[in-house]
């Protein structure tokens, strides 16, 4: 075989690599010891957990995320937690994407919701951003909002007159601490059945709570 060969040999693995992932699941959070356990990094508990349950090594830095492998029910996903900050989630996103050709139907996004409590979860095979950046910055980059999202309950903030910022950059209590562990059982369930192509079980499993 000559060293030609061997190159050809080389880029062809690694062009059949690029595109064996189907799926994309990202948890939206800000990165950085400040920010841990605070209510907008509940889509980093659900990656933390998935990534524990199917032993995803998520150290590895790439499209500006933290990147793990799992293979999920035989679906071979990419796991993101993004490191742009809340804002900028769609940058690592939309690259992640376009490198693998995952089209946006195949991208699991989940994070933190504050219409519902702990440990309520939410199942939406599309939607708006409803307010949220994390999903505005993923609008905004893939210009498509038809993919499915997991919302994990944070509870609604004491009072009227409490900024909406504080409130999601607060810290769970140690009473929540366990209801967010539980959100994110659920939230890895969820998941789960999305990749089998059963996001209709999911909805009805999760969202009549």
């Amino acid at each position: 075989m000559s060293i030609f060969d061997i190159f050809e040999r080389l880029n062809k693995e690694k062009e059949q690599s690029r595109g064996s992932f189907e799926f994309i699941i990202a948890g939206l959070g800000n990165p950085g010891a400040k920010y841990e356990n605070t209510r907008h990094n509940a889509g980093f508990a659900v990656l933390d957990a998935i990534a524990q349950k199917y032993n995803a090594d998520m150290k590895k830095l790439k499209f500006k995320a933290q990147m793990g492998d799992a293979v999920i029910f035989g679906k071979r996903c990419i796991l993101l937690k993004p490191v742009t900050y809340m804002n900028n989630s769609g940058e690592s996103i939309e690259a992640a994407m376009s490198y693998y050709k995952i089209p946006v139907e195949k991208v699991i996004v989940c994070y933190d919701d504050i219409t519902l409590e702990p440990p309520d979860i939410r199942i939406r095979r599309k939607g708006s951003d409803g307010g949220h950046n994390g999903i505005k910055s993923i609008l905004t980059h893939t210009d498509e909002g038809e993919f499915p999202r997991i919302k994990i309950g944070i509870g609604k903030k004491p009072h009227k007159d409490y900024l909406l910022s504080d409130w999601v950059l607060s810290k769970f209590s140690e009473k929540e601490k366990p209801l967010i562990k539980e959100a994110a059982v659920k939230a890895v369930e969820a998941a789960e059945l999305i990749v089998q192509g059963k996001i209709e079980e999911a909805m009805g499993r999760f969202n009549n709570n």
